[in-house]
């Protein structure tokens, strides 16, 4: 497995928690989780799913690792039948779900997959692996070709159902794709209030409320104009709201 891109997702959003990763066989990956020595892992389908939540990701292309001069490097692709003549080796007893039928060819199984690829370099046989591990293994004396119709190997994010921590879904999140500011990412930052265009919150200043009813711009000047006409010294207080002239007394 390479999840260097997790690995970097998973520094930037979280400097302060390291991120340990662990290298184990596939064989062993399982038992390393429900040993607690791991929390989460990259695992080869299937898993024993009573006690282990998994999010399947993506399935490998089975190929035949050869070395470069064999007469099957010919083809751009291979069939099991081609290889019918051929001792072939398969290390990993837990990577193929593969019932051999008879007359297929029958499969060694050397300790590891480095081991069976010195063997393949040696010219004792050929090795049938994911995609990945003949890619991991890679020599400038050996290539290999997609053998079409093989099993292929399902991968998984894997871990304890009963351990899901919150670290543990920071890392499901950073895997499934999730930004940031997904609502189940960690540190999300919390939306912001609304702000007036003159700093203060609440409303803008182009969204302010309309007056409340009867208390229209109309009716407002009207009453501030009947007052200032009544105190108004050129006006006299003859001109004001319900003011009469009086006339003058005569004298006797």
């Amino acid at each position: 497995m390479t999840p260097a891109k997790w690995v970097r997702i998973w520094n930037e959003r979280l400097p302060d928690i390291p991120l340990n990763l662990l290298a184990v066989p596939a064989a062993e990956a399982s038992d390393v989780l429900r040993a607690g020595d791991a929390d989460v892992g990259l695992v080869r389908l299937p898993v024993d799913r009573t006690f282990f939540s998994a999010i399947p990701l993506y399935t490998e292309t089975t190929v035949v690792v050869v070395p470069k001069d064999h007469v099957i490097t010919a083809a751009d692709e291979v069939t099991v039948e081609d290889l019918a003549e051929e001792v072939v080796f398969h290390p990993l007893d837990d990577v193929f779900d593969w019932d051999r039928p008879p007359g297929e060819p029958a499969f060694e199984r050397p300790a590891t997959t480095e081991d069976a690829v010195e063997l393949v370099a040696a010219g004792v046989g050929l090795l049938v692996v994911p995609q990945s591990l003949a890619r991991l293994h890679h020599r400038k004396d050996l290539t290999y070709r997609p053998l079409v119709d093989a099993p292929e190997s399902g991968v998984a994010l894997a871990w304890p159902e009963g351990a899901t921590t919150d670290l543990v879904e920071d890392f499901i999140g950073i895997v499934r794709g999730r930004t940031a500011n997904s609502s189940r990412g960690r540190k999300a930052p919390a939306p912001e209030p609304k702000g007036r265009a003159d700093g203060r919150t609440g409303d803008t200043a182009g969204a302010r409320r309309k007056p409340a009813a009867g208390r229209t711009a109309g009716n407002a000047t009207g009453k501030t104009a009947g007052k200032s006409t009544a105190r108004n010294p050129r006006a006299g207080s003859d001109v004001s709201k319900g003011a009469k002239r009086r006339k003058p007394r005569r004298r006797a």
